[in-house]
């Protein structure tokens, strides 16, 4: 015999028969049933625009480029003694600003100096 009285603790021992769920029994509403999603046809990527460039000198702040693709935007890093002597931003067409490449991202670019090969 199974006792179903408070024990000191505030909690009552029950039969695990009741607090188990019966086969078949379920929680849900009849007539109720979520819709599945429609699957439309998938939208053909938009062809990729290719990024543009903006590098500002770190000390007099003139625009040395802008708006130049990469093979710009590397060319104008040819000419500077240092990586720290530049900030490069790239144009974000969909916010439609500038936005400052981290010093990851710029030394990427910093990296391809003096690698570009000159098309035949």
């Amino acid at each position: 015999m199974l006792e179903t009285q408070t024990k000191g603790t505030g909690a009552n021992v029950v039969p695990l028969d009741t607090v188990l769920r019966k086969p078949g029994a379920s929680d849900s509403v009849p007539g109720f049933a979520f819709r599945k999603p429609e699957r439309s046809d998938p939208q053909p990527p938009s062809p990729r625009v290719p990024h543009r460039f903006k590098l500002t000198d770190v000390m007099t702040r003139q625009v040395l480029v802008e708006d130049v693709d990469v093979r710009g935007a590397i060319e104008a890093l040819e000419g500077l003694r240092s990586i720290v002597d530049v900030i490069v931003h790239v144009w974000e067409p969909a916010p439609g600003r500038w936005r400052m490449l981290s010093l990851g991202e710029t030394q990427a670019l910093w990296d391809w100096r003096g690698n570009l090969q000159q098309p035949a």
